[in-house]
């Protein structure tokens, strides 16, 4: 909003920052609505997405291909959780689809509840 007022900018470009980071788009929307900040998404959300990523990277490209050009993403997906290094190998080396799903089903279990408030200040 600072920008806005300040510099009279009719829109904001955002690029980047929506890679592995599509709630980028809803927080803004809020943020602009209310003046307020959403709180990060939870892990189960960010599991979700990295699931549908996944998924329709598959349907769209193939499996060999989605799985290749998906495992890039998983790093934002899931930074600055701690101890996740484990996990994000096996997800950027693994070859079948349902591995991968077990992995991010493992994230999801392991990480359940963690607090992403004090992550987002970090960034």
């Amino acid at each position: 909003m600072e920008y806005r007022n300040r510099y009279e900018v009719d829109g904001i470009m955002i690029g980047r920052a929506s890679i592995g980071y599509p709630w980028i788009f809803r927080e803004i929307k809020h943020y602009v609505q209310t003046g307020e900040l959403m709180p990060p998404p939870s892990t189960e959300e960010r599991v979700a997405a990295a699931r549908q990523h996944l998924q329709a990277a598959i349907r769209w490209k193939g499996g060999k291909l989605g799985i290749l050009e998906t495992r890039r993403h998983y790093a934002n997906y899931f930074r600055g959780l701690p101890g996740v290094k484990e996990f994000r190998k096996e997800l950027v080396t693994l070859e079948q689809e349902e591995r991968i799903l077990e992995v991010l089903h493992h994230i999801e279990t392991r990480y359940a509840g963690f607090s992403w408030e004090a992550v987002a200040l970090e960034t």
